[in-house]
């Protein structure tokens, strides 16, 4: 159990620094928000579920954490995207295209 949650664990901070990578490397507000999301979220499970395996006796309480990060993100990412929406963030274009306002 304890070597599972350790590669859990592992495997969970690879995926948070992928996603701050992404929050980093993405050029418009809404794909950063999507890196932001995607990535922390399924690194967080793992690193919960790695100090889960680790220490049993936190197991329950980890996954109502897990539980309430569930709820929380999409809803977080959602309402974030929405207010780029209506502020008029500009959506990435390519080299050579216009660039204009999120309609």
């Amino acid at each position: 159990m304890i070597i599972a949650g350790n590669i859990l664990m592992v495997i969970g901070g690879v995926f948070l620094l992928l996603g701050g990578f992404g929050v980093l490397r993405m050029p418009d507000v809404f794909n950063r928000i999507q890196a932001g999301t995607k990535a922390t979220t399924l690194g967080a499970f793992s690193l919960i579920l790695g100090v889960g395996f680790v220490h049993p006796q936190w197991l329950l309480k980890l996954i109502l954490i897990i539980v309430f990060i569930a709820i929380t993100n999409p809803v977080g990412s959602s309402v974030l995207a929405r207010a780029a929406y209506k502020k008029g963030a500009y959506q990435y274009k390519k080299e050579g295209e216009e660039r204009s306002e999120v309609k």
